[in-house]
């Protein structure tokens, strides 16, 4: 997982220097960028932090760069900075997926506190990113007889009746039980089925 870091986005060379310094003062890393496409050409899937984004920029504005973005599957938490008569807009941006927007003039403690809670939700969707791959590998690593013996352990079914339903002997069925545990790093069924949960709920891609 990349550094988080919050990227400033606005073509106002003064702004840029405020927000950093401001966010600087938090200790929350920072880089500016002067335009939506300069920034557009440096994005990527896996950015991890936050975006301040101005709505109106010459050439192509904040909202144009929201919608190019998602394009691009870069779910970086976007926080938008507007004007008073930009507030429609970021409204719909928030129905869109924007994380929030401020209103100028801001507190700086308000934003920054934004800032830092958008950060917080970015890592920990990473970091729940990270444990559904690692949770996958594992699961790929069971032969299909042992993914088979799972299901029927998840279900809550004995050794005894296990071995019944597949024909096979009880002795069998405790040693891929414990290669199931092993594989999947748990101790228990109990620990199976929540290491498993995370799953349920894996978010669409």
């Amino acid at each position: 997982m990349s550094v988080a870091i919050t990227h400033v986005v606005d073509d106002d060379p003064a702004v840029r220097d405020a927000l950093q310094w401001l966010l600087q003062s938090r200790g929350a890393p920072s880089r500016t960028w002067k335009s939506a496409n300069e920034f557009l050409a440096f994005a990527s899937s896996d950015l991890c932090g936050c975006l301040l984004l101005d709505v109106r920029m010459p050439g192509m504005s904040g909202i144009e760069l929201f919608d190019r973005l998602r394009a691009l599957q870069c779910r970086l938490p976007v926080i938008f900075l507007t004007g008073h008569g930009d507030v429609p807009m970021a409204v719909q941006a928030l129905k869109d997926g924007a994380f929030d927007f401020i209103e100028k003039p801001y507190d700086d403690n308000a934003l920054v506190d934004k800032v830092l809670a958008a950060i917080a939700q970015d890592t920990k969707r990473n970091l729940r990113e990270i444990s559904i791959l690692v949770l996958e590998q594992k699961l790929a690593q069971l032969t299909h007889r042992e993914q088979e013996v799972m299901q029927m352990i998840l279900a809550g079914k004995l050794n005894k009746v296990i071995a019944d339903e597949l024909g096979i002997a009880m002795r069998t069925v405790e040693v891929h039980r414990a290669h199931i545990f092993e594989k999947m790093q748990v101790r228990s069924a109990v620990e199976l089925s929540q290491a498993l949960g995370l799953l349920a709920n894996k978010p669409e891609s």
